[in-house]
């Protein structure tokens, strides 16, 4: 028997998986990314769907984290100034979730399978817990600033304020705020075709 076809199958399958994990081309279209990688729409509609978190918001918050790297983590430390040495922190993949919040996630949501390298794995996170930011800090639904500000600094940092002493931070709520706009506007112009499955394509 030739190996063609099982070596043809396994590089196949090795492409698929990489351009399934590669960040889309254009970060800043929401329509584009959705064309791009066509089930995280689906994926986002129900992260939407089970905790009441807007698509645009959720997306402007995973393209500030990881600009939609599945593997993204924060920068190693340098010891003595050039020496690789640990991380910053423990977050992870497309939400740069921790160990101890993913793991809380998993446990309350009922996802013990779930990976942070998993897009809806990820935007769920996203959604969860922007749920509960509503629950523990009173952030509105919509309330992008906000929300991010909470992701970042935590539930409890958030309600102790520590975010106002943080000028830097509070500008990139802003653009988060802002992107999730734009994305906002964007959505209206392509969402009828996305629920329809994105045209020819969609028909299969």
């Amino acid at each position: 028997m030739s190996r063609c076809p099982v070596l043809c199958l396994l590089t196949a399958a090795l492409l698929t998986s990489a351009c399934s994990t590669s960040p889309p081309r254009d970060v800043n279209n929401l329509c584009e990314i959705f064309r791009e990688k066509d089930d995280w729409y689906d994926h986002a509609v129900d992260a939407s769907e089970n905790w009441g978190s807007s698509i645009p918001v959720m997306m402007a918050i995973m393209h500030q984290e990881s600009r939609f790297r599945a593997d993204a983590r924060p920068p190693r430390r340098q010891l003595l100034g050039f020496i690789p040495w640990s991380r910053a922190s423990s977050a992870y993949g497309y939400p740069q979730a921790k160990d101890g919040t993913w793991k809380d996630y998993k446990r309350e949501a009922g996802s013990f399978g779930a990976d942070r390298d998993d897009f809806s794995d990820a935007i769920d996170f996203i959604g969860w817990y922007n749920y509960k930011s509503g629950q523990r800090s009173g952030i509105a639904v919509h309330d992008t600033y906000g929300l991010y500000l909470a992701y970042h600094e935590g539930h409890g940092g958030y309600n102790r304020l520590t975010h106002r002493d943080k000028p830097w931070l509070l500008d990139v709520a802003r653009k988060v705020q802002n992107r999730a706009g734009q994305y906002r506007a964007q959505l209206v112009v392509c969402e009828d075709e996305l629920k329809d499955g994105g045209g020819f394509f969609g028909w299969f």
